[in-house]
């Protein structure tokens, strides 16, 4: 007989309304506005209604009416006396900057957001000139789609011919390795030169020959004998030994090296050719001593039910089958709706509680961002780490002093002899100016990066430098030191 047991747990579910906000939640902008069409074309109950724009008061009597949530006051309620207890004061030309805090939601577009336009992508740029070969025909151009089409990342042509001569004989058309050969050679040399190419060496040697007429011949000689036979110990800066086999003068190798060096390791853009742009989903200003955080939310308010199926659901005298589906869809517009404005409130309580955090940078610049982590939002806001997250990924804020991700604002820090903390990022900018005023005759280490830090009043471990270095793609001082 089997034992009969008896046991007590608990578990957490969430309900579809939970699961539809955090999705919603976590999306960006403009997937929000795709996701909101397309629940209009899903569900027939819900429709589109004028926009609207409204100011931090109409938000606050909005959430008193909704739920009782008394997350904004007037705007009084972030007078320069309500800040003092919730962030720093920042010093700008030798005084303290007083201010407030404003917030405004619009629904409407305006010209001050990225739009995006349409342009040829690079791919297309590449064959119209190769168009313009008097030896180019249709078949080649054919050739050409298919190479171009298998570039990697950034321009390479890793695949083999016989893959290139394989595709094309399935779509139809015949043709040799030869031919592939040829008009992978062709597209080498295009403006910019250097694509299609097997490796950083071939590239190299590609640009060289493309512009061979700005080269003295014992120089292009040089450069060129370098990237095809000592190429490795150009990488490692092996420079006294280049000299050696090379069996030539050191102004001569001096020059050749000069020449590699300013040849392009990246033509041409090989991201986002669709033209993509960001569209900020804040704009943050700083006026008057006012700081104003203004919420692009075009479409989150822009959709509401049909009173025409509530009145079709009040007639007693319709169909059952076509009450059940105005009840079914009503209660899935509802909730769409309520997620959709859980979403924007979320959003608000965040910018919020960001402002305050950070008000140093909204004012003065990234050099008061102070370190901040998401549990202090959350415990600020009230809400989980978690909603916190997918609150921040994908967001984008406009600033005067640039576009950034809210993901930007969060970062670790150190603390300093004065017993503040200083954000990593402004510590990773004091190492790149360090690297950028140093000697390049003589680069500094990361132990001298670590002791000049230190004097700054920065406790920093010497391994910390190091990996903020790394970070920032710095090499280290052998290879940042001057070639001759």
């Amino acid at each position: 007989m089997a034992d009969i047991k008896l046991q007590q747990r608990q578990s957490l579910q969430l309900s579809a309304q939970q699961i539809l906000s955090s999705q919603l939640l976590q999306l960006p902008l403009l997937n929000l506005e795709q996701r909101i069409y397309d629940e209009l074309q899903e569900n027939p109950l819900l429709e589109l209604v004028e926009e609207r724009k409204d100011t931090a008061g109409d938000i606050a009597v909005e959430n008193e009416r909704l739920d009782g949530d008394d997350m904004f006051d007037a705007v009084d309620r972030f007078s320069k006396s309500s800040l003092r207890e919730q962030r720093s004061e920042v010093p700008v030309a030798g005084e303290y900057t007083e201010g407030r805090l404003n917030f405004a939601h619009e629904s409407g577009s305006k010209e001050r957001f990225f739009q995006a336009v349409q342009h040829d992508s690079f791919h297309d740029m590449l064959l119209k000139q190769l168009g313009l070969h008097e030896e180019i025909g249709e078949r080649e151009v054919m050739i050409a789609i298919e190479v171009l089409g298998n570039l990697d990342g950034d321009g390479y042509f890793a695949e083999e011919c016989h893959v290139i001569v394989d595709s094309l004989h399935f779509e139809g058309l015949a043709v040799s390795e030869s031919e592939v050969k040829a008009v992978v050679r062709k597209i080498q040399f295009l403006d910019p030169p250097g694509v299609a190419v097997r490796d950083l060496r071939e590239r190299f040697l590609v640009q060289l020959q493309a512009g061979m007429e700005r080269y003295e011949s014992r120089t292009y000689d040089t450069a060129t004998r370098i990237l095809r036979d000592y190429f490795d110990d150009f990488l490692h800066r092996r420079f006294e030994l280049l000299l050696k086999k090379l069996a030539t003068t050191r102004e001569s190798v001096e020059a050749a090296v000069s020449a590699i060096i300013r040849l392009d390791p990246h033509p041409g853009i090989f991201q986002d050719e669709g033209g993509y742009y960001i569209t900020p989903d804040f704009v943050v200003s700083y006026e008057n001593g006012e700081l104003t955080a203004v919420l692009n939310d075009r479409s989150a308010l822009s959709v509401r039910v049909s009173d025409r199926y509530q009145e079709l659901l009040k007639n007693r005298k319709g169909p059952k089958e076509e009450k059940k589906f105005i009840r079914q869809n009503i209660q899935r517009a509802n909730e769409f709706t309520s997620a959709i404005e859980t979403r924007r409130q979320t959003l608000l309580k965040v910018i919020e509680a960001l402002m305050k955090r950070q008000y140093g940078f909204f004012v003065s610049g990234p050099g008061y961002e102070v370190p901040l982590g998401m549990k202090t939002i959350a415990a600020d806001t009230g809400l989980d780490i978690s909603t916190i997250s997918r609150a921040v990924n994908g967001k984008y804020l406009q600033s005067r002093f640039g576009v950034f991700e809210l993901k930007y604002f969060f970062s670790g820090g150190l603390s300093t002899g004065d017993g503040e903390d200083l954000s990593s990022k402004v510590i990773r900018q004091h190492i790149a100016d360090m690297i950028r005023e140093e000697d390049s005759a003589n680069p500094q280490s990361d132990d001298s990066i670590t002791e000049m830090l230190m004097k700054r009043g920065v406790h920093i471990a010497r391994r910390t430098v190091a990996k903020y270095r790394e970070q920032m793609q710095i090499p280290v001082a052998r290879l940042r030191k001057k070639i001759f």
